[in-house]
């Protein structure tokens, strides 16, 4: 296994949609194997294939004592409550805004082994869910801010390009960075 390397905003691969993958392969269960090192080194609670240059639609998420990879995700289900809450990326380190998501979502795609697989997310699983299947569609989670917040967001991310100075936010847990 092997750390890969988190592509950081700017990288364009994190603006494109993702590939289906026809046929998971042993080359798909060592790339899940390495984004597991690698959120878990970052640490993370989610990491999606073009986070770490994989343009294919898959992601890998751990909360609590579950975890998972899911290729070819879909959200077939979404609550019609929503919840707002703070929200971190690993593609964009050091920046949390709040975000507003469905509570609860059923995702449906297939394992690691090919297998076909059905998440009944809520909480915390559900807002990972969401914030993967949109890395997979090129979304960043800034992308639902308000306009306010994202040009503060982007102002921070060029300034940060730049080498200028950009405020320092607190420690955050490791649950809000996905």
């Amino acid at each position: 296994m092997a750390i890969l390397k988190i592509r950081e905003w700017g990288d364009p691969g994190l603006r494109q949609r993702a590939h289906e993958v026809e046929r998971v392969t042993d080359a798909h269960r060592r790339v899940v194997a390495d984004m597991f090192e690698t959120m878990r080194d970052a640490p993370g609670v989610g990491l999606a294939g073009p986070q770490v240059g994989v343009m294919e639609r898959v992601f890998v998420w751990e909360v609590e004592d579950e975890h998972g990879a899911v290729f070819n995700p879909v959200i077939i289900a979404r609550s019609e409550e929503v919840v707002e809450n703070e929200e971190g990326c690993l593609s964009l380190p050091g920046l949390y805004y709040p975000v507003t998501r469905a509570e609860r979502v059923t995702v449906e795609g297939v394992d690691e082994n090919g297998d076909p697989v059905k998440l009944d997310a809520e909480d915390l699983l559900a807002r990972v869910c969401q914030h993967e299947i949109d890395h997979l569609d090129g979304v960043l989670f800034i992308d639902h801010l308000s306009e306010d917040l994202r040009k503060e967001a982007l102002r921070t991310l060029r300034d940060r390009a730049l080498g200028l100075p950009t405020p320092q936010p607190g420690p955050k847990p490791v649950e809000e960075q996905l």
